[in-house]
């Protein structure tokens, strides 16, 4: 089975969107189970996307790009891996088996993609000082159109020339370059949680920081399973919260209703 060529343009353009969007706040949209199933109804054959995008769905739970980590990108793989798997017709397992390598070159692109945004961020730092509005418009959607070629574009030649060329691309880039693409893209998260512990207020929460960085560190923790006790931890927070602020309330009302019968007995007794 051959893809025709709307199928192509179709699937390059959800790719596209996908990465774009997974910068906002649609979390529903960038999900590998969600690529998948639009997929496979591209394709024809909803259940082979549903199964895909299922399997690889479980893989990313709990991986995020915090603080500016480059991770698998499932969302891609699910796109590349359904397909593949309905013109192949081997099935879901074929497909998952694929979509694996697919997510991982996707992180060296991924970092390619951050350090061309570079250039863009740039002009736009200018702008801004010159107060230029137009330029602060064309080159945050020249930056936005950068990122989401970083993921259109590879699915538009994979899907052109065939799954040989995710074989082709591994063997010919460089052992250099994917060493120093590796170095940036753990040098990444280091530098990004930094930057995000310098704006957070530390001090008034740096038991949660050490609670968690024994779990990873000592006590080897899955990340969903670090997501789950960050998850508990932060209710217990909000029910401190809530019942602070309760017993604020209730205290301001008391002094309120104190206050009011101070003033009654007051005027009974002038009058």
């Amino acid at each position: 089975m051959n893809m025709e060529i709307w199928q192509i343009i179709v699937l390059s353009l959800l790719g596209f969107y996908a990465i774009v969007e997974n910068l906002g706040i649609n979390v529903f949209a960038n999900q590998a189970l969600i690529m998948g199933t639009i997929t496979g109804l591209v394709m024809g054959d909803l259940e082979t996307g549903l199964a895909v995008g299922a399997t690889l769905q479980l893989m990313g739970l709990g991986i995020q790009a915090y603080g500016g980590a480059s991770v698998p990108d499932y969302m891609t793989a699910s796109i590349v891996g359904t397909a593949f798997a309905v013109m192949s017709g081997r099935g879901a397992e074929f497909g998952i088996g694929l979509a694996v390598p697919v997510a991982l070159l996707m992180i060296q692109l991924d970092i390619l993609a951050r350090f061309c945004n570079v250039f863009f961020q740039k002009r736009i730092d200018n702008a801004i000082t010159l107060m230029n509005l137009s330029k602060i418009k064309m080159f945050h959607l020249l930056g936005t159109v950068s990122w989401g070629l970083s993921r259109g574009l590879p699915i538009f030649l994979v899907f052109s020339f065939g799954e040989s060329i995710i074989e082709f691309i591994s063997d010919v880039i460089p052992e250099w370059l994917t060493g120093g693409l590796s170095v940036a893209g753990g040098m990444l998260p280091a530098v990004g949680i930094a930057i995000l512990l310098r704006y957070l207020p530390v001090k008034n929460f740096i038991t949660y920081l050490m609670i968690g960085f024994i779990a990873v560190a000592y006590l080897q923790m899955p990340m969903f399973g670090v997501a789950l006790l960050g998850f508990a931890l932060a209710i217990l927070q909000f029910k401190k919260l809530i019942s602070e602020q309760s017993g604020h309330a209730g205290l301001v009302t008391a002094n309120a209703n104190l206050n009011v019968r101070g003033g009654l007995s007051e005027n009974e007794y002038e009058n």
